[in-house]
């Protein structure tokens, strides 16, 4: 089992902040540490809203471009989580930011859930595969975009396998596939954690959770018991800072309380695979969380196994995920050319255009009307034939 704390931005630009997380996350027993290597234009266009914080209205690009650290912060993050004998993980939004990932050797690469159908992006992911661990989050997406991902990040041929990132005793495969729910915060209701054993025998993969819910033991612990192999959820120095994702994160304390419960449940399956009787395990530690949730919440939370898209992340997906956006305004009769599209995400306030996999598309097309800055592709913004 690999526990993973996602300190995304948390460290807010500050060195001496993320060295804090990282040490945090070691002491709670975390096995990795992830982060997020931000460039606010790979991810959104400048007028796409704005976002809440504490100190009042962000612009949610200002907030992102706020972030942006040049590779030595990461190489430093680096060297002391393994200083720290933790693995290193960390997001890329764009090609830009894996390149410069790469170039750094991390011990995984993880392709958030928003990215999940920015395919330039798993195309050049799929070219370090059996040289770099990969970790693929599938929130907010449906069973259909799922294989597209896998199949792009797998390619052709023989796969390698095993561990291929080492530290100590810990190893990761070359891809592991992550149930999510793409909401913040995420309830632990609608979390149907059978999707773990689903997308196992789907995709043939290891699976486990990226968990976004505010429980710190629940949904960890039924990932456990559905056989999953990986538990990623934030960690924070305090909820009361503002870091985009410092709300729904664990603090130290919590975070340590959910790796201590991972581990009881997995003595469980330990004790009842020793015994002759793994099909107990689960049984027993589904027992024990009634006991402490209600049989109602858990069943709840274990839900269909159905790959679908939860009640709370329905109103995200095309707006959270990718899709073609025009980067300037332009007149009817244009022509398309280099840098006029991006893939971006929507978010908050613009609408939403037609999937990444049509951009080769578009590209040298004219225009039938004038489009705004940061409007999505529509079909019918484009001549019926491109030359």
């Amino acid at each position: 089992m690999t526990v993973i704390a996602e300190i995304g931005t948390a460290h807010a630009g500050s060195l001496d902040k993320a060295f804090a997380l990282i040490d945090a996350a070691a002491d709670a027993g975390a096995d990795c540490v992830k982060f997020q290597w931000v460039y606010a234009d790979e991810i959104l266009h400048p007028d796409t809203g704005f976002v809440t914080l504490p100190g009042g209205a962000v612009r949610l690009y200002d907030r992102f471009r706020s972030l942006e650290l040049d590779s030595s912060f990461f190489a430093s993050c680096l060297d002391y989580a393994h200083k720290k004998g933790l693995l290193f993980a960390c997001s890329p939004f764009g090609l830009r930011s894996l390149r410069e990932l790469a170039a750094i050797q991390p011990d995984a690469i993880k392709i958030a859930s928003p990215e999940v159908n920015h395919y330039p992006l798993l195309e050049a992911c799929a070219s370090y595969y059996g040289k770099i661990p990969i970790i693929l989050s599938s929130g907010v997406s449906r069973l259909g975009d799922i294989e597209n991902a896998v199949d792009i990040l797998e390619g052709e041929g023989d796969k390698p396998c095993g561990g291929l990132a080492v530290s100590g005793d810990r190893e990761l495969p070359p891809l592991t596939l992550l149930h999510c729910i793409t909401s913040y915060p995420a309830p632990e209701e609608e979390y149907n954690v059978r999707c773990v054993e689903t997308l196992r025998r789907v995709f043939c993969l290891p699976t486990g959770i990226s968990d976004h819910s505010m429980d710190p033991v629940l949904i960890p612990v039924l990932t456990v018991a559905e056989g999953g192999v990986m538990i990623e959820k934030h960690i924070t120095l305090s909820r009361k800072t503002d870091g985009l994702d410092d709300p729904v994160a664990l603090e130290p304390e919590q975070f340590a309380q959910m790796v201590q419960a991972v581990h009881q449940a997995r003595a469980v399956i330990r004790k009842c695979e020793k015994d002759g009787c793994p099909q107990a395990a689960p049984v027993e530690i589904f027992r024990q969380m009634a006991e402490q949730y209600g049989e109602d919440k858990v069943s709840a939370a274990l839900g269909s196994g159905g790959k679908r898209l939860a009640l709370s992340e329905r109103a995200n997906y095309g707006r959270t995920n990718r899709s073609l956006h025009y980067m300037r305004a332009m007149k009817k009769g244009e022509r398309i050319g280099e840098g006029d599209v991006s893939i971006l995400r929507t978010e908050k306030v613009l609408t939403p255009g037609i999937s990444p996999e049509y951009a080769r598309l578009v590209a040298g097309c004219v225009l039938t009307r004038d489009v705004g800055a940061g409007a999505g592709v529509d079909w019918e913004d484009l001549i019926t034939r491109c030359p």
